[in-house]
């Protein structure tokens, strides 16, 4: 994922007030002058923390709440409008990256999947433009 997403996903948690921001895969982690630069500083009270894989971050938070219901941001056949998900904490939220969105076994793995309806010509939004709608979706009803 892009290091100034990852920032600005520093800067999203701290918006919503959540939990912790969990990185995964070829991601930069904080320190770094750009996450830096994009949280302004988020990253200092922000907990987050890495993981090699989605999967192993997925499996270990599901050990960790034994209720939490984990659901992926991304177009697929089996995904729902994000405003027709009944939202409910705890939860966990998966973002992918630009180019390749969230892997299929790791779609596999969540409790469900939402996206954001298309109207226009494009297919995609940023993924940090998406979380945001999403993670004010699920303040917004919970």
């Amino acid at each position: 994922m892009d290091t100034y997403n990852i920032g600005s996903i520093f800067r999203l948690a701290d918006a919503v007030a959540a939990e912790e921001v969990i990185i995964t895969g070829q991601a930069e982690v904080p320190p770094n002058t750009r996450i830096k630069k994009a949280s302004i500083n988020t990253t200092e009270w922000v907990k987050w923390h890495y993981e090699s894989t989605a999967k192993e971050a997925i499996i270990k938070i599901k050990n960790q709440i034994s209720n939490i219901k984990v659901i992926a941001i991304e177009q697929d056949k089996k995904s729902v409008s994000y405003t027709e998900m009944k939202w409910e904490f705890p939860v966990a939220v998966v973002v992918g990256n630009e180019t390749y969105g969230v892997s299929r076994e790791v779609l596999k793995m969540c409790d469900a999947i939402v996206e954001l309806p298309m109207f226009g010509v494009n297919i995609s939004l940023n993924v940090m433009v998406s979380l945001g709608i999403v993670l004010y979706k699920i303040v917004e009803k919970c």
